[in-house]
């Protein structure tokens, strides 16, 4: 049984179950401060860069992984054998049944999304996770009909309308609702009836007729108490004693670097903050836990959505990598924008996050093209640029300046699948790789200047091919 299960919600007056807790949890405890393994993954792009399938390969080993932002936008995909499946809020370790889950302090969580998960997941594998070894933060913010509905209202921006900028304006406006305030705003009708006036005012300055009422509010919330309410929990002390105990937890980022709210092409964004430095925020610990950050870089780029794009493609080579790649956007199903790998926002992503490695995706979509470039400067106004400008004006101008490298081959995905399988039988790493996609991925890490430590070379788990050491 998970050793979590019948650990005591914690709150503000309850000391004598945190001195209980803290207690159990610090017997034995003989490792050095420093040996507190954490490892941050990332996307490095605009996101879909196939963060799920290294986390999924990483949590085989993983005795956590934590969400820390974002909500039901995110959607990771994961192919085991003939099977694929499409995540939004669950972790990707999900897959593994030694493996605790978490959905962090920074998140924004939507039940009803959620409980739709958790039954495919349980028609899949016949597993109720919840409370076992899948634990909401005390801290989420919970997303509402009413979050979902005002941010269908945006036809400027191209979220995708879940709800998710809605949820965490009122988080920053201090009038969320947390999973922890469940059973205070629960027996408040005072409460409930402000928070109807606050959503129907809004929902009318938006141009929308207003539609909240007390009664379903207070009965919706009363579901979510009831749903969800044991598998809350004070997740960011859990994290941390886990990471104390010497164990291995892996944080996993929603999105990508370039839709980071500060960051990334704003306002083209989305709400949250992306980067390595909300990792260990939005979990609930220090930064000082984490010792590895891995980008994750399609070797292509894609976005989704409205925004510049300097590296888009709109010829037979934009729409090789769309249909080749299959590329459609896991949450909304919109055809995502396709280009050229792009080394100028990546050198940005890097500068914010200090990664450490990139994991290398998707290269087998790249065979068949008989020259692939790579944009290493943009020209804008006449002027070459190798900085990833923040003026959206600037990138909308942007010219992309590229080199170029021959392509390779197409091979079927078995044939992909039987080159990573000789690679790790005969530890030969990247030789296995046709020589023009060796000289592609050399070039990457001379651009970036950190190693690619592995390649994925098509959607099933076992499809990639790890550099040989």
């Amino acid at each position: 049984m998970n050793r979590w299960t019948h650990v005591p919600f914690i709150t503000a007056s309850d000391g004598q179950a945190l001195c209980h807790l803290t207690e159990a949890s610090f017997k034995g405890l003989s490792r050095p401060r420093g040996n507190m393994p954490a490892t941050v993954v990332l996307g490095a792009q605009w996101g879909d860069e196939g963060k799920g399938k290294l986390v999924d390969q990483l949590a085989s080993e993983a005795d956590w992984v934590v969400r820390f932002q974002g909500g039901s936008n995110a959607g990771h995909t994961i192919v085991i054998g003939d099977r694929k499946l499409a995540f939004h809020h669950l972790p990707s370790g999900i897959t593994y049944s030694h493996c605790n889950l978490v959905l962090g302090d920074g998140m924004v969580i939507d039940p009803w999304k959620l409980e739709q998960e958790l039954d495919s997941w349980h028609a899949f594998g016949g597993e109720r996770p919840e409370g076992d070894r899948l634990f909401i933060s005390e801290r989420a913010h919970i997303t509402l009909p009413y979050h979902r509905i005002l941010d269908g209202a945006d036809k400027e921006i191209g979220t995708t309308g879940r709800g998710i900028g809605p949820t965490y304006r009122d988080a920053i406006d201090r009038i969320g609702i947390r999973f922890v305030d469940l059973p205070s705003v629960l027996t408040d009708d005072s409460k409930i009836s402000s928070m109807v006036n606050r959503m129907n005012l809004q929902l009318t300055a938006a141009g929308l007729e207003p539609s909240i009422d007390e009664s379903t509010l207070k009965a919706d919330l009363e579901w979510i108490q009831s749903r969800f309410g044991a598998s809350v929990r004070p997740t960011g002390v859990m994290i941390d004693h886990s990471l104390k105990r010497g164990e291995f937890v892996l944080l996993e980022g929603a999105q990508g670097a370039l839709l980071d709210i500060s960051q990334g092409t704003y306002p083209f964004v989305t709400s949250s903050v992306t980067s390595r430095a909300n990792a260990t925020h939005g979990a609930g610990i220090h930064p000082g836990h984490v010792n590895r950050c891995i980008g994750v870089v399609k070797a292509y780029t894609t976005r989704v959505g409205h925004g510049p794009f300097p590296a888009e493609l709109s010829d037979d080579v934009g729409k090789h990598l769309g249909d080749v790649g299959h590329e459609f956007g896991t949450t909304t199903g919109r055809p995502r924008r396709c280009g050229w790998l792009d080394i100028v926002p990546l050198r940005h992503a890097m500068r914010v996050n200090g990664f450490d490695e990139v994991v290398l995706t998707k290269l087998d979509v790249l065979g068949g093209i008989d020259e692939i470039e790579i944009v290493i400067g943009y020209d804008i106004d006449g002027s070459q640029v190798h900085e990833f400008p923040a003026d959206i004006g600037s990138l909308e101008r942007a010219t992309p300046i590229t080199m170029k490298l021959p392509g390779f081959p197409p091979l079927s995905l078995d044939e992909w699948l039987k080159l990573s399988r000789e690679a790790r039988a005969t530890s030969q790493g990247y030789s296995v790789l046709p020589q023009e996609a060796q000289v592609y991925i050399e070039t990457i890490e001379k651009l970036l200047g950190i190693p690619v430590t592995s390649v994925g070379v098509g959607p099933d788990r076992e499809a990639s091919i790890e550099k040989s050491q």
